[in-house]
């Protein structure tokens, strides 16, 4: 089955499961104190800058979860778009593990601004109020938008006012990289995030992310928090021996730029249709798009995909590193038939 529904869908990159392979031998120390994870946090390291202090997780939401325990209190409040993934796609997790108030905020095209953050910093000191503590962007966005450099700066330079913490969740960090022809530790650490969940998982590897906190008193705790999670893998190695070819020869960015350009390739063809309509600007490997309802219900009968708005008939396809021309060609032939 071949489909455009998400990069989860999408198989494992050949040098990862190699990797894996590989480092099926022998015996080692579980919980990390192996070759492969010393490895794989001097690859983020190098990567991310030497106060990059990594923790690898099992899964996205785990990631999420740590992390913005890290950054907060159960009487704080976290502040994201309406549309995050934490508020929209985790049942809560986020929100019960931290027991924090989770505030969401229109964004038309899913991205915070300072100006809509601004309106909820206050109340500070207030104990009948919850305490605006961290701020969580998703980069790329949920719509597919991507926020630059100077945006996501803008952002921080207000929340370290305030003595509050930038949380980035990265699921597709690298797709955002590859259209802004920049590096992860620009879009991150130097644009003052202070804390990121490190996803692969959408991007060729099988499993695993890592929580990198830059922060030293973020760091203090996340491995306790990690363990109260019950995201501390016991052979840790095969999570991490993942990532040492993932970080490798940007192997990370390859996968990542491949995945845009066939969302590109794919966006000119259903552009020659009049019957469909893009919703959302084309930044990433995510397009959002109308077509009539009658066409979409035929076309899911050949096609896996989720409808991002039944309403109105909204669509949204995602290529992956994977996608061949192949798999856009026949797509290409089967709207044919159908509109």
């Amino acid at each position: 089955m071949r489909s455009f529904a998400s990069d989860n869908n999408s198989g494992v990159h050949p040098l990862i499961v190699d990797a894996i392979i590989k480092a099926n031998k022998d015996h080692a120390v579980g919980y990390g104190d192996d070759p492969w994870s010393r490895e794989a946090k001097e690859k983020l390291k190098e990567m991310l800058g030497e106060n990059a202090s990594p923790y690898f997780v099992f899964n996205g939401t785990g990631a999420n979860s740590v992390a913005l325990q890290a950054v907060t209190r159960s009487f704080h409040s976290i502040i994201c778009a309406q549309t995050a993934h934490i508020y929209v796609d985790e049942c809560g997790a986020p929100a019960k593990m931290t027991g924090c108030t989770v505030i969401a905020i229109p964004a038309e095209d899913g991205k915070l601004t300072p100006e809509l953050i601004r309106p909820h910093l206050h109340n500070f000191g207030v104990c009948h109020h919850a305490q605006p503590k961290a701020v969580y962007i998703s980069q790329v966005s949920e719509l597919g938008t991507v926020y630059t450099i100077d945006e996501i700066r803008a952002i921080a330079e207000l929340l370290h006012r305030h003595k509050m913490y930038l949380h980035m969740d990265g699921a597709r960090l690298a797709n955002a990289c590859a259209y802004l022809n920049c590096s992860m530790k620009e879009l991150t650490v130097d644009a003052g995030v202070d804390i990121l969940s490190f996803g692969g998982t959408k991007n060729g590897m099988m499993m695993g992310e890592a929580v990198v906190s830059f922060r030293h008193e973020l760091t203090e705790n996340l491995e306790f928090f990690r363990k109260q999670s019950a995201q501390l893998s016991s052979k840790m190695r095969f999570l991490s021996a993942q990532f040492i070819p993932y970080l490798t020869n940007d192997l990370w960015l390859e996968n990542a730029a491949k995945a845009n350009q066939q969302a590109l390739k794919l966006a000119s063809i259903l552009r020659q249709y009049p019957q469909i309509t893009f919703t959302r600007k084309v930044e990433s490997n995510q397009l959002f798009f109308t077509m009539p309802a009658e066409a979409a219900k035929k076309l899911k009968k050949d096609y896996f995909f989720y409808y991002w708005n039944e309403e109105i008939s909204e669509v949204r396809f995602v290529t992956s590193w994977d996608t061949t021309d192949e798999d856009i060609d026949q797509l290409e032939q089967t709207l044919k038939a159908i509109l």
